[in-house]
């Protein structure tokens, strides 16, 4: 039978699916019914230096190919985050990985060092989250040189391996990836939600998200995400943890022949439930065992050779 097993800078993890930022709630039950349910990793919601309550709802629309969010990055702040992640590395035998984001750059050197007293396995710098545009200026993922001054700064202000989380909404992504790395990224986390998109109710007439605006997630994008994360394996050497659209076994096996070492999950959550980790999971060791791979390292990158 197949090996799912994967480490990833350093990280044991019993199989490659990770469950993705901002799906569950930040609470450490919420986290630990992740990995129970089979989940190899986990990532918390994106934490701020102070508590933020999100947008207004209507935050979230489901449809059969797509999810559409603007929770607008709600969070309980990073004091109570410190104590969230502290709880549940002692209930979990999985790796855990905090989100983090700012509004200005400086704030992420602040966030690194207050989010590294709970002693994450890896810290996720938040660069690309779609839906606040308008209220914090620009991504800090859309050019070269902000990219990889975020990068820098967490780096400076932390010993914990970082992954920089990626926009698809670039011209290059492989150029952006390359900009990190070199300024000391660990690994790339690719790609966030697109967009923003829109929804309109066709009744009233009116966008139905109080934001009007949000990240487009959801079966949709896989395309999108398993060009970018083929294009950044291309331009980096660091690994990569794919995330996009992965719903099922073969999905998740795409994205790992296109060059990711891990897959993310989120939307799938709402598809097929809080056991889509394990479900996925089966689905990739059955294709493995028929295809003759022992084991995730085999397949990693050979849409590449």
């Amino acid at each position: 039978m197949a090996n799912l097993a994967v480490d990833f800078l350093g990280m044991k993890m019993k199989n490659p699916t990770v469950l993705a930022s901002g799906i569950m709630d930040f609470s450490a039950s919420s986290m630990k019914y992740a990995v129970d349910s089979g989940a190899g990793a986990v990532v918390t919601k994106s934490i701020s230096l102070e508590e933020r309550k999100g947008h207004k709802s209507p935050i979230i629309i489901t449809e059969k190919a797509f999810v559409m969010n603007a929770v607008g990055l709600s969070n309980p702040g990073v004091d109570a985050a410190v104590e969230d992640i502290k709880d549940l590395k002692k209930k979990v035998d999985a790796p855990v990985i905090a989100s983090i984001f700012g509004k200005v750059k400086k704030e992420y050197g602040e966030m690194a060092r207050r989010i590294s007293e709970a002693r994450p396995d890896m810290i996720e710098v938040n660069i690309s989250c779609p839906n606040v545009e308008d209220e914090f200026g620009k991504p800090f993922s859309l050019e070269c040189e902000s990219a990889a001054d975020v990068t820098r700064i967490v780096k400076e202000n932390t010993k914990i391996p970082i992954s920089v989380k990626l926009s698809p909404n670039v011209p290059s992504i492989g150029k952006i990836a390359k900009a990190v790395e070199d300024a000391g990224a660990d690994a790339i986390t690719a790609i966030n939600t697109v967009g923003p998109g829109m929804a309109i109710d066709i009744e009233s007439g009116k966008p139905i998200l109080k934001n009007k605006a949000g990240g487009v997630s959801g079966p949709a994008i896989r395309p999108l995400a398993v060009k970018a994360v083929y294009d950044i394996y291309e331009s980096v050497s660091i690994p990569i943890m794919g995330v996009g659209g992965i719903t099922t076994g073969n999905d998740a096996i795409e994205m790992i022949m296109a060059g990711a070492s891990a897959v993310q999950i989120g939307s799938a959550v709402y598809y097929r439930g809080i056991d889509v980790f394990s479900k996925v999971c089966d689905e990739a060791r059955e294709f493995m065992d028929k295809q003759g791979y022992s084991k995730i390292k085999d397949m990693a990158g050979i849409a590449h050779e």
